[in-house]
Formats: C-alpha cells, structure tokens, sequence
C-alpha cells in the first residue's frame, strides 16, 4: 500500500476533472490502482512511464486519450505524490 498526497496545483486540477462525471471516476480507479500497487499495477495500456525535463523522474500515465496523471514514486516509505492531473495542454504548455 501507498500514502497518497496531494499538492495544492493536484488538488486545483482535480477540481476541474470532477465536472466531467466520467473522467473523475476514471480517476478514481487510477488513484486506486496507485494507492495499492503504486506504477506496479497501472496497466501497460496506460502508458505509464517515467518523464524528462521539467517533470524529470516523475511519472506520468494516460487516464484517457488525452487525460493524464502525473506523481512522483518513493519506495520508502511508500508514498505517491501527486502533482498534476489534466490534458497534454494544461500540463505541458
């Protein structure tokens, strides 16, 4: 099990998903996914892989098509530090 903490950009981005019922509940299984397993049991269709620049050693996966989900993984202890959520042009403008 990982302990999920959320920055103050994460939890302003979350806001803005939540309009969208569809895209929160896929959220919500991603956000479980990570709390149990961390990057370990995120599918491989997701695409979860590691990030360069700004964002280096962070992880990013794809929620949707142009959904995503950006943390930062430490084994110990195990924690997740959710960063940003949201589209390819709110996170990498």
């Amino acid at each position: 099990m990982y302990k999920l903490f959320s920055t103050a950009k994460f939890k302003k981005d979350l806001k803005k998903v939540k309009k969208n019922r569809s895209d929160f509940e896929s959220t919500a299984l991603v956000l479980k996914i990570l709390e149990t397993y961390g990057v370990d049991g995120v599918p491989k269709e997701m695409n979860p892989h590691k990030l360069l620049g700004n964002y280096k050693d962070n992880w990013e996966c794809h929620i949707k098509a142009d959904l995503l989900i950006i943390w930062i993984q430490i084994e110990s202890p195990n924690t997740i530090k959710l960063i940003r959520i949201g589209t390819h042009s709110d996170l990498f403008k």
